[in-house]
């Protein structure tokens, strides 16, 4: 009885062992990690990014502090002018290398009368000069139309539309940002300014990745 025990025993020792060579199979190969169409930016890319970035945030600040001057006719009023001009001069500068000297500057002079216009937009709203206001109104977002177009004929990465409605987003928030200073809208001013100046780091994308993308040989 002791011998077919241990005989058993060894016979299921055995059918273990060998069993699982039969029973169990091998794991398929892990298909291979998918790979990113997307390429990384170069490092004179990324550069060129954050500085245009930077232009485009001082443009919010300078504006800011342009609507603080005259809404409250500061004797600095001046002075931010002219600064918030050199602003645009250097947003057209930005260009030149891939456009040419004269469409820089087009476009520095394009964004100049944005400024003048919002100046002027901001008197009439002072005032409450319902005709005048209207009047710059229309021709302010008319200038934005006109950067649009001159954009968006250079580069068939910008879209036409698609920067008309950026642009157009942007005289709104400059517009909010107006009319709560009017109103001593203290927080409602400051939430205008932060809103406006994340647009305008997103208008700053926009027209960086569409360089990046057309001129890819000079990144």
């Amino acid at each position: 009885m002791k011998k077919i025990t241990k005989k058993f025993t060894v016979l299921l020792l055995s059918m273990a062992l060998i069993l699982p060579a039969f029973s169990v199979k091998a794991a398929p190969p892990a298909p291979p990690a998918p790979t990113t169409q997307k390429q990384a930016m170069t490092e004179s890319a990324c550069q060129f990014k954050f500085n245009f970035r930077r232009l485009w945030i001082e443009h919010a600040i300078w504006t800011s502090r342009y609507i603080v001057s005259v809404e409250a006719n500061l004797p600095d009023k001046q002075m931010i002018l002219t600064r918030i001009m050199k602003n645009q001069d250097e947003i057209g500068n930005v260009i030149k290398p891939f456009y040419g000297e004269a469409a820089g500057t087009k476009l520095a002079q394009l964004l100049r009368e944005h400024i003048l216009l919002a100046g002027k937009v901001l008197e009439a709203a002072k005032s409450n000069n319902q005709a005048d206001l209207k009047k710059y109104n229309t021709a302010w977002y008319k200038n934005a139309d006109d950067i649009a177009a001159f954009l968006s004929s250079a580069n068939p990465n910008w879209n036409n539309n698609a920067l008309k409605q950026l642009l157009h987003a942007h005289l709104k928030m400059v517009t909010d940002s107006v009319l709560a200073r009017l109103k001593k809208d203290w927080n409602g001013d400051i939430r205008a300014f932060d809103e406006g100046e994340i647009h305008l780091i997103k208008i700053a994308d926009v027209l960086s990745d569409g360089i990046v993308k057309q001129f890819p040989q000079k990144f």
